[in-house]
């Protein structure tokens, strides 16, 4: 049993309460009186306040209920006849007394049929002198000081405490990594106007690319796309290799750090040897002594069937993913021929950006569905426990989330611009419409746009509506009404008017963090400045969320917990995926290994480096397939055909036959390879970092050998005692 290092709240009597509207049906009002009868019964008292509208049932535990709780969790080493319980802090009254309420019944149903049904209308535990952090942590003002980690855990639980304690550390963390890929994408700068391949696409006036639309087609020079070849340059190019095993070894090492970090953190409350299992048994056993054990149990039917639910949703997903590229498809049909001149133009440019915005709806929306789909999966596979429950729910939610937002960034990396054929004959979708292909200046640009669309408005557009909805919420629920006498009353009223919580509160707010921290490490080596604005969004986030908890809304049931669960899987597993991904990107999106190979094996440098001639020199050309315009089958349609001979486009062909080339096949290969090599390389880093760097410190082991050791010790010198004291004999 931890003891109680948080300072005891001043004396106040009630520490959750009910709210019941006053003119609710008699047959209610007689459930509701039921239940709090019940409540009576099991050593709980209550007291009923009157408002014009509804009415305040305030609830708090008997000393003997708190004492009981504290007998049961106490170490048999650790009783002693004499021993004086020391009180235990309000946040564990506060979850005892919550405990309970949720398991009382009155005609048959539970607290939360009670208040589906109307016989309540809510419930919820009192915030109670929490001035302390609203000055010292939910404050903008406070942006950039240190958090208050043990007066969190004091006033939220630890579970809260631990949550804030990961993002602070994620967020410290994410320093290095911001500075690393803010140096990977500035030194392109360096080279924008000095690029071999740039200085080639920009003189390129007599190189024509072939005609990508089915409206208003037409040949375009591909000097045309000098600026964005220039751009590209700034995330694809020879740092980006090292930023992606860079950020594989950052992940590792973050996480390896937190676990030190963690045990610090636990040791300092004296949860280190906390068992969550006996700490369930034990408010069981308070609210029912009859209480039977409810074991562990498995069913593979059950299993089989949720199996097969949560595949046909993924599959749904990646639906989803599908009705996007035919959004892309159709719209790229729309813009070519739209009267606006910007958009014909600009085809590419404007089907990326609106394709990122509504795959950023779509997410939205997904969101709401996937929670319920989780939700329903979890109740389906009857958990034993509220953490079974959470450890369930957190890997099926997540499970349906990554594809959800990641499903288009998967299509655009790695499929987009490859299924199309060929000009003259392109693959269609339904037979009407050609499938979209990738821009001009490859598929980097489409990602990288993609990528900074979607993570721009998830770190603003969401963190507004995340404050402005709740904050609007409560200053409506707040308007000035007729105000009590009693301040008892006022205080229960005012917590009544703040925002309400549930169960996944602090859930959502890691499952945000979770697809943030994918959007880092995941495709990163397409946009390096992820984690800068992982940085600046969770400077922002760590105080909304403060400001949110503390000041808009109803406080938390807080929850012991001595890590965080099953999000420290979720993200080694997303560690792994990062390797995969950003290694596939760099073999098959960018332009890394193509220039690579050019440069010693085709190009001037294959036998040796010329000081006056780049190594790249004629690698626009060597990467460009030719197609001969006579092969059009309506070329008469074409604009600005009648002088042109061949166009080109992005692939390696024959011109002949338009069958794949001897590169095609050599490039191939050599991505493979690079794909194993790289994959390898960064998965035996991270091992090694994992290795190198040991979960606990040896601090914290040692001292807790030390107090295993001293209890030991104790326990041998009372045994001493009692072998060494005089026989008493018997007459």
């Amino acid at each position: 049993m931890e003891t109680n290092t948080c300072k005891t709240e001043a004396s106040k009597p009630w520490d959750y309460v009910l709210v019941v509207n006053r003119h609710t049906e008699r047959e209610r009002r007689n459930i509701y009186l039921e239940f709090l009868e019940n409540l009576k019964g099991k050593g709980f008292q209550y007291e009923v306040k009157d408002d014009q509208k509804k009415m305040f049932c305030g609830i708090r535990a008997e000393s003997q209920i708190l004492d009981l709780y504290c007998a049961l969790l106490l170490e048999p080493e650790d009783q002693h006849p004499t021993q004086r319980l020391t009180p235990i802090p309000p946040t564990t009254r506060i979850r005892i007394v919550h405990f309970v309420l949720k398991n009382t019944t009155a005609a048959g149903d539970t607290l939360g049929d009670l208040i589906k049904k109307g016989v309540f209308e809510a419930k919820f535990p009192l915030h109670n002198e929490e001035g302390d952090l609203k000055t010292k942590w939910a404050r903008w003002r406070n942006m950039f000081q240190k958090q208050p980690i043990d007066d969190i855990r004091c006033y939220f639980g630890e579970k809260v405490a631990l949550y804030f304690a990961w993002l602070g550390w994620y967020t410290y963390m994410l320093v290095p990594a911001a500075l690393f890929g803010l140096i990977t994408f500035l030194s392109g700068f360096s080279l924008f106007n000095a690029s071999q391949i740039s200085k080639e696409i920009c003189e390129a006036h007599d190189i024509f690319m072939c005609p990508r639309g089915d409206h208003s087609r037409r040949y375009q020079r591909l000097s045309d796309t000098c600026t964005f070849a220039k751009l590209t340059h700034l995330f694809d190019n020879e740092g980006t290799v090292v930023f992606a095993i860079f950020m594989a070894l950052w992940a590792t090492v973050f996480l390896e750090i937190w676990k030190r970090q963690r045990a610090k953190v636990v040791l300092h409350w004296n949860l280190y040897g906390w068992d969550e299992d006996q700490e369930e048994m034990a408010l069981q056993l308070i609210n029912d002594p009859h209480y039977k054990l409810q074991r562990h149990e498995h069913s593979y039917l059950r299993s089989t069937i949720i199996l097969i639910l949560s595949l046909f949703m993924i599959c749904f997903m990646i639906g989803m993913a599908h009705i996007l590229v035919v959004y892309r498809v159709l719209a790229a049909a729309l813009f070519s021929s739209s009267a606006v001149p910007f958009l014909e133009e600009q085809v590419t440019t404007a089907v990326v950006v609106t394709g990122a915005l509504v795959h950023y709806v779509t997410i939205t929306i997904m969101t709401m569905a996937n929670k319920r789909v989780a939700l329903k999966l979890c109740d389906f596979e009857k958990p034993r426990t509220l953490s079974e429950q959470e450890s369930k729910f957190t890997i099926k939610f997540f499970t349906l989330q990554f594809f959800a937002h990641f499903s288009s960034l998967i299509y655009i990396a790695f499929i987009l611009g490859r299924i199309n054929g060929h000009p003259g004959k392109s693959v269609r979708l339904a037979g009407l419409w050609k499938l979209e292909e990738c821009h001009l200046s490859g598929c980097m640009m489409d990602l990288f746009l993609q990528m900074a669309i979607i993570m721009g408005l998830k770190q603003t557009l969401s963190n507004c509506i995340e404050y402005l909805k709740p904050w609007l919420a409560y200053r409506c629920r707040s308007i000035p009404g007729c105000e009590s006498s009693d301040p008892e009353l006022r205080d229960w009223k005012h917590n009544y008017h703040l925002n309400p919580v549930h169960t996944f509160s602090l859930f959502d707010e890691f499952m945000e963090m979770m697809m943030q921290y994918g959007f880092t490490t995941i495709f990163v080596a397409a946009f390096p400045l992820a984690p800068l604005l992982a940085l600046f969004s969770n400077l922002v986030q760590i105080r909304l969320d403060a400001i949110k908890m503390v000041r808009l809304q109803r406080r938390l049931v807080p929850r012991k917990a001595k890590d965080i669960g099953t999000w420290l899987q979720v993200l080694k597993t997303i560690g792994v995926l990062a390797v995969i991904a950003n290694g596939m990107v760099i073999a098959f999106t960018s332009e890394f290994i193509p220039r690579v190979v050019y440069k010693y094996r085709y190009g001037p440098c294959r036998e040796g480096a010329h000081p006056a001639v780049d190594c790249l020199t004629g690698y626009v050309n060597h990467s460009l397939s030719v197609f001969y315009t006579k092969d059009f089958n309506d070329s008469v349609r074409i604009k600005g055909s009648e002088h042109i001979t061949e166009c080109r486009y992005r692939d390696y062909r024959n011109a002949q036959d338009h069958n794949f080339s001897e590169q095609f096949w050599v490039l191939l290969a050599i991505r493979l390879a690079f794909l194993i090599l790289f994959e390898h390389v960064a998965l035996c880093i991270k091992l090694v970092a994992a290795w190198f760097v040991p979960d606990v410190p040896q601090k914290v082991k040692n001292t807790v050998l030390e107090k295993k050791f001293q209890r030991l010790r104790d326990k041998y010198q009372r045994l001493q005692k009692m072998c060494s004291s005089p026989k008493s004999t018997t007459v």
